[in-house]
């Protein structure tokens, strides 16, 4: 008796307990905790060992199913853990995400599917952080175990984005691609491309150091500073603060339907559910997005996109069909500022709505603050009943710019090097009213679009009072002194002050009036090559140039509202038919010039427009804006 109470008495332990209550305890256990009891005893081992307990933890950490079982559960553990056990903490979290957006895609888009590369070992992620020089993140090694990025095409796996004259589509890149385009140089230093878009350039970018400003790992779009003197000054619109934040955010919007699919792409338009308006039976609802690519922080120029669903209910009466007529906005930016627009139709378009149809169109607006927000409405008639007129309400919906940071880098804003148009906040591009910033000259056009124009700086600036004087006077001090320059060096080297000085004013004006003839000589001969800026839909002022080939003998700058193309050209061909065919263009303005750099800005075309009375070497200056015929459709 006295025996039996001493043994109740005992402690209670792992190894006293039944079989049922100790694996309920051991099914409580981390797979940590479930190995380390494993060393602990041969029972505990055995138990430990039990493959259910181990099933549970496959699905967990490597997502496993039943029909993907080959083994024992623990072995299929142990195996997987040895190949992606340094990413067990987030390795599920990106599998879903990949599994989820396949299984989207798949349905929705199956073309994309096909640009999906197969995941790359170890080794290859080592070989490129030798390469590179710099560690890797864990979540960015684990995402690519998973998928290789995809291949450079059409569309992209990041989303696009659509104007009537800019199209934007990203790739997620390879890990190869984007070791070739890993940054050194200053402003971008230590930075690694995770996208690029093969139309515009452009790329999102991970920081893998904390230099310049930014934070590890941090994810942005490069925004160059157009007011400073150094290149090296680049803002970031930040896009996410690690990659595992940015990928799984960006497939959760893209599963659950936050981004359209339009024509079999991700387009990024984001829409808030309570951006819906009804009158009647009439929906109007409204999704935005900002463009980095567009938008700069230095100078303060936010271009945001906006999509707009018109639709009537299926359950509407026929005699409920409607055409609409006119709009009218109410745009007001962060500091309260209110600008109201008014025009007929939408981007050209008088579109008709009957029952259960949907008409859906785009456009796009400026601010020169960080956010702001549009709203009106817009007036219908009765097709049935032509003489009645109703408005329908287009909710207020918000456009904000991302989080950006500014460049350490920024030095001291040059003006003069920023000779682009400083937008106010802007009309939408709908506009087409009769304003003083709106210039609209008609010229015959057989195509169905028409953008405005802002007025140039360069036109302002040459109604100026004494303005042609001012840049005759300086052109020649800047030719005198090329000119001297020139002849120093034709003369074998330059001469000392003692001796300029000591020329009379007869030589010295023989000499320059020699130099200018010989400049005048080569430049209009077959064998000079011609330098002219080279930029392509760039929304900020050309930084590069090349020597033209012997057949261009002219520079061309085109301007479509906020995108500049710069490149060389054939003088005759400075025509505005041959311009507008090859642009597919409708509403330009373009300036052709014979001499070397001369189409850099807008100040270039007022230079040549005062100089061409003067005797400047252009031989053609042309400053045209151009939209459909009178009578004709006039869209946005």
């Amino acid at each position: 008796m006295a025996a039996s109470v001493e043994l109740d008495l005992q402690p209670l332990s792992l190894e006293s307990l039944p079989t049922d209550p100790l694996l309920l305890v051991l099914s409580f256990l981390d797979y940590r905790d479930l190995m380390s009891c494993c060393c602990v005893s041969r029972r505990l081992n055995q138990f430990s060992s039990h493959d259910p307990l181990w099933r549970r933890h496959c699905k967990k950490y490597w997502l496993l199913s039943e029909a993907e079982k080959s083994r024992s559960w623990k072995a299929i553990f142990i195996d997987t853990y040895a190949d992606l056990g340094r990413y067990i903490q987030i390795y599920a979290t990106l599998k879903k995400a990949w599994d989820d957006l396949e299984k989207y895609l798949f349905q929705r888009c199956p073309r994309m599917i096909t640009s999906l590369k197969e995941s790359v070992r170890e080794e290859d992620l080592d070989a490129v952080e030798a390469q590179i020089g710099c560690k890797l993140p864990d979540d960015y090694r684990c995402s690519f175990r998973i998928h290789n990025g995809q291949k450079l095409v059409v569309p992209g796996l990041m989303g696009s984005m659509a104007l009537s004259n800019h199209y934007r589509s990203e790739d997620l890149l390879d890990i190869d691609t984007a070791a070739g385009g890993f940054q050194q140089r200053l402003g971008l230093k230590q930075c690694l491309p995770l996208t690029f878009c093969i139309h515009t350039g452009l790329s999102q970018y991970m920081a893998l150091e904390s230099v310049e400003g930014r934070n590890s790992y941090e994810i942005f779009y490069q925004c160059p500073d157009q007011m400073a003197r150094n290149p090296s000054a680049i803002d970031m619109f930040i896009t996410g603060s690690s990659y595992l934040e940015w990928f799984t955010s960006y497939v959760n919007n893209v599963v659950t339907g936050g981004y359209p699919i339009i024509r079999d792409q991700i387009f990024r338009y984001v829409h808030d559910k309570s951006c819906v308006a009804t009158t009647g039976d009439i929906t109007v609802s409204v999704s935005t997005s900002f463009l980095p690519e567009l938008s700069s922080v230095h100078p303060p120029h936010y271009f945001f996109t906006y999509r707009i669903r018109i639709e009537m209910s299926k359950d509407a009466l026929p005699e409920k069909a409607c055409q609409l007529d006119s709009r009218y906005w109410r745009i007001t930016n962060a500091k309260g500022d209110v600008e109201e627009v008014q025009g007929p139709g939408v981007v050209g378009e008088f579109p008709i709505i009957s029952p259960g149809r949907v008409y859906e169109y785009t456009s796009c607006t400026t601010f020169a603050t960080t956010s702001g927000y549009m709203e009106g409405y817009y007036t219908f008639h009765c097709l049935y009943y032509k003489d009645r007129f109703f408005n329908v309400t287009i909710p207020r919906f918000h456009m904000v710019c991302p989080t950006f940071k500014v460049s350490t880098a920024r030095m001291e804003t040059n003006h003069n090097e920023c000779a682009m148009d400083e937008d106010e906040d802007s009309t939408d591009t709908d506009e087409y009213e009769d304003r003083r910033r709106i210039l609209d000259i008609p010229v015959p056009s057989g195509r169905g679009r028409s953008l405005q124009l802002k007025t140039s700086l360069a036109a302002r600036e040459a109604e100026r009072p004494g303005a042609r004087e001012e840049a005759a006077r300086s052109s020649g001090r800047e030719g005198n002194r090329r000119a001297r320059i020139l002849l120093q060096r034709d003369c074998g080297g330059a001469s000392s002050g003692g001796q300029e000085d000591s020329r009379g004013a007869m030589d010295k004006m023989n000499s320059i009036l020699l130099t200018i003839f010989i400049i005048v000589t080569v430049s209009c001969s077959s064998g000079y090559a011609l330098r002219c800026y080279t930029c392509e839909q760039s929304p900020f002022l050309c930084r590069t140039n090349l020597t033209c080939s012997y057949e261009e003998d002219a520079c061309l700058q085109i301007r479509f509202v906020h995108l500049r193309t710069y490149s060389c050209w054939k003088m005759s061909q400075c025509t505005t038919e041959q311009v507008a065919n090859y642009f597919n263009a409708d509403s330009f303005r373009f300036l052709c010039c014979q001499r070397d750099l001369c189409n850099k800005s807008l100040n270039t075309m007022l230079i040549c427009l005062q100089h061409l009375e003067k005797g400047c070497i252009v031989l053609n200056q042309k400053s045209i804006q151009i939209h459909k015929r009178e009578g004709a459709a006039r869209t946005g």
